[in-house]
């Protein structure tokens, strides 16, 4: 017999205005962000890589992926560590805030035909205090496409690229 999950726990981010979330489960570690490597001939939303003891991490700006203007101050700025088909990602958000536990009847599908940021990566919706919170896909942020360009498949994905990318 099978339980159905009553709560999740999750990490709130701030992007922009916005607040959004992330499951607990998904993420490896939030660190400080390091000097990033650049990329050349990255993904627009790609800032570059890390190393993070002695694995080669691409760096994904979620502010570009959602295409909200530059951040005015770093100095919060976060990376979740978290893996995309079980590849290391480092996704950059502007701060994290808080890490909070949303009962899953609390959670509501995302409003149809509302232009929200970010709205194609959303799992749901809540209110966290009266403010609406977004809980992201983690496996929808990058397109199929994008995850072949970060060498993130291996042959046992269905892909056979010539060679595998150190930086996923």
């Amino acid at each position: 017999m099978t339980e159905e999950l009553q709560e999740i726990q999750v990490a709130c981010l701030r992007m922009d205005d916005g607040l959004y979330a992330v499951d607990i489960m998904r993420i490896r570690e939030i660190i400080r962000v390091p000097k990033l490597a650049p990329l050349p001939r990255a993904l627009p939303f790609v800032e570059g890589v890390i190393n993070l003891r002695g694995s080669v991490i691409p760096v994904v700006d979620l502010r570009k992926r959602f295409g909200l203007p530059p951040a005015e101050n770093k100095e919060t700025a976060r990376l979740l560590i978290l893996s995309i088909s079980g590849q290391p990602l480092a996704l950059m958000v502007d701060e994290v805030t808080e890490m909070i536990t949303i009962p899953m009847r609390e959670l509501k599908a995302p409003p149809r035909g509302v232009r929200i940021v970010g709205s194609e990566y959303m799992v749901g919706l809540c209110l966290v205090q009266e403010v609406p919170v977004m809980l992201l896909n983690i496996d929808a942020l990058l397109t199929f496409q994008e995850k072949a360009q970060l060498g993130c498949f291996t042959p046992q994905t269905g892909t056979n690229p010539t060679k595998k990318s150190q930086a996923c």
